[in-house]
């Protein structure tokens, strides 16, 4: 039983931070989206989406090595996104 708190505890915190990587993509590029004449809306969506793609095709090479996702191999997955 613990094992399946762990794991939802670690989905939860992976979730949220999906999250996080998506508002901090998405309003990155506002203004260069207005810049080249693309709409607000879609250039947040597309820079945000392309966030949690990177991420999540980290997390899933990371998790094809052994099955298992560590808290190491999060972090790592989520550090692919350069910091601003």
């Amino acid at each position: 039983m613990h094992n399946g708190l762990t794991k939802l505890n670690k989905l939860k915190m992976i979730l949220v931070r999906m999250v996080a990587v998506f508002i901090a993509n998405g309003l990155a590029v506002v203004g260069a989206g207005s810049i080249i004449g693309i709409d607000i809306l879609d250039s947040i969506l597309l820079a945000g989406s392309l966030g949690v793609i990177k991420v999540s095709e980290q997390l899933a090479r990371n998790f094809l090595d052994d099955g298992k996702l560590t808290l190491e191999e999060i972090n790592n997955s989520f550090s692919v996104l350069e910091k601003k």
